[in-house]
């Protein structure tokens, strides 16, 4: 690839960022179908400097990551009506100087659970209460499933809960708490905390579908711990592929590459 003054330039804004995978996935796209763009990592505590830095350089979108997906809405120039329903953004078109923030969480995460398991009638325990944990509650509501919301955080876990209309538990109450689907959605457990879990192992029952939406590494904790307690196991890569492929729709208007998107990741994770 070769990069000069034509070379448009996409990113990813978030704190913490060094295990993100995310500039070899986009990268690799950019180079399958070739569009003269490069994607970096840009680790910042400032989200609105961030975001001004954006319009002023000319950068032509940004995927946002934790812990900015709900406080950078109030910094947008427009927001989607998927992205507003849920209250998270996690990308960003750059349209002449005018920033639209999208939520491609949602389908993301619905396209990764649609390849394992129906959903139609099941009840889901989320846990967790960012940006990911609103854009999944609101899609699987949207799609007939049952929520309910634990998290540890009792503030933001019943404020999520209330958005979505549905029961909040306190993560330690968990114990006789049933559902056919649990996802895990905080960063405890990523990389380089692997052996961390916020999830006790008691409430994994056989037959139960556990995803976790981390992605580095591919097997968590919480999924070793649910395969071994004879449940379906689901982990963050189909999530995280599917969400990058809608931003690079957004960006292009170009197919996405997914096949080669998922192998280019894969290769990285293993090594």
């Amino acid at each position: 690839m070769i990069i000069d003054q034509h070379t448009d330039l996409y990113g990813v804004v978030g704190y913490p960022l060094c295990h993100t995978m995310s500039p070899i996935m986009h990268n690799t796209a950019f180079e399958v179908t070739g569009v003269n763009a490069i994607y970096l990592a840009f680790e910042t505590r400032d989200i609105d400097g961030c975001l001004k830095g954006i319009k002023a350089l000319g950068i032509k979108g940004m995927s946002i990551t934790l812990p900015y997906k709900s406080s950078v809405i109030s910094l947008l120039d427009e927001v989607d009506g998927l992205a507003k329903k849920i209250g998270a953004v996690n990308t960003i078109v750059n349209k002449g100087g005018h920033l639209v923030g999208y939520n491609t969480d949602a389908i993301g995460a619905l396209k990764a659970l649609e390849e394992k398991i129906e959903l139609s009638g099941k009840t889901c325990l989320i846990i967790g209460a960012g940006g990911a944990a609103r854009a999944i509650g609101f899609i699987l509501k949207k799609n007939g499933v049952e929520v309910k919301v634990a998290n540890r955080s009792t503030e933001r876990g019943r404020a999520l809960a209330h958005s979505l209309a549905c029961p909040f538990i306190h993560i330690d109450q968990l114990a006789n708490t049933g559902a056919d689907l649990l996802i895990h959605t905080t960063p405890v457990g990523m990389t380089p905390y692997n052996y961390q879990c916020v999830v006790p192992e008691h409430i994994l029952k056989k037959g139960m579908a556990v995803m976790d939406i981390i992605y580095n590494p591919i097997e968590t904790r919480l999924l070793t711990m649910a395969r071994a307690r004879g449940c379906l196991t689901i982990n963050g890569l189909g999530m995280f592929i599917h969400q990058g492929a809608e931003q690079f729709r957004l960006w292009t208007g170009i197919e996405p590459p997914i096949g080669a998107m998922k192998q280019a990741v894969k290769e990285a994770l293993r090594n």
